[in-house]
């Protein structure tokens, strides 16, 4: 190796996701079209849109609940075409649904291993290896900063937060390349969306690629890298944080233009901005 080579910086890595003008349709209604994005190792891309927008069919294409129909999925690179959660997991990519599908009465370790318990014993004397379970559940959420009273508390007496941020904790201790988060502020608090923010932070200063579905620009502003905007199921805008401010953010979102219209047709005017005057034939005679 020479000294110029030496010397010559390394290439920088590819997303670890990308899709590019993925559409899907569902019967006669398109669902997604031509949309694009990347996910990068060490990056929050926040997708945004309101209602409708199309957030839930992306989830869906990456998290492989449904394939798409045309655009191209790559994995590191690589072409993929999911046809289970399953598929998208075995390549690194877990997705955090609003829902967080656990079982509220079941202790916080047995959600957290759910689907993944690890037995010992063989033959009718196999079982569920329950010790290294809480060991480990505790020793993951203490090594992601997440210090619980006791992991054998149902996790239904959890705060919405705290569930939250199990459920990031599982994804990464799973091994999560690419962590996907369905709308995790929506139904929280400012404190405890604070809590699952600093969460979202710590997955990304560990390395992971972070997708975060929100409506909430002030949320995906605190820490995305990237922002991706929908609209009825088109993209409405693509950039990076440098580009832009969080007001410029809100105003594409909240649908620039369209707000304008809406603020003139609903400001008063000066003729009803005020009780009208009755008029007395006594007091004008």
């Amino acid at each position: 190796m020479t000294a110029q080579d030496q010397n010559t910086p390394e290439e920088p890595q590819g997303p670890l996701v990308a899709l590019s003008g993925v559409s899907k349709a569902y019967g006669n209604v398109l669902a997604l079209r031509d949309v694009s994005l990347d996910v990068h190792a060490g990056e929050v891309t926040c997708v945004l849109g309101d209602n409708g927008a199309g957030k839930s069919t992306l989830i869906k294409i990456i998290a492989g609940v449904h394939p798409h129909d045309s655009g191209t999925y790559t994995v590191a690179g690589t072409p993929v075409r999911h046809a289970s959660p399953r598929e998208a997991l075995d390549h690194g990519i877990a997705t955090v649904h609003q829902d967080l599908a656990v079982v509220p009465l079941m202790p916080v370790w047995r959600n957290f291993f759910l689907g993944s318990e690890p037995v010992k014993g063989r033959g009718p004397l196999r079982r569920l290896d329950v010790a290294t379970m809480r060991a480990t559940t505790r020793t993951a959420l203490l090594r992601f900063g997440i210090d619980l009273r006791d992991v054998d508390q149902p996790i239904g007496t959890l705060s919405g937060g705290e569930r939250q941020c199990v459920a990031i904790a599982r994804a990464v201790h799973f091994g999560a390349q690419v962590l996907v988060l369905d709308e995790p502020t929506a139904a929280l608090g400012v404190r405890q969306s604070g809590m699952v923010l600093r969460y979202v932070a710590a997955a990304r200063d560990a390395g992971l690629g972070v997708v975060l579905i929100t409506h909430n620009p002030h949320h995906a502003y605190l820490v995305g890298d990237r922002f991706v905007l929908l609209k009825r199921g088109a993209m409405a805008g693509s950039h990076l944080k440098k580009d832009i401010t969080l007001d410029a953010l809100t105003r594409q979102m909240s649908g620039g233009s369209e707000l304008d219209e809406l603020t003139h047709e609903l400001s008063r005017t000066p003729a009803a901005t005020g009780p009208v005057a009755a008029t007395d034939p006594e007091t004008t005679a």
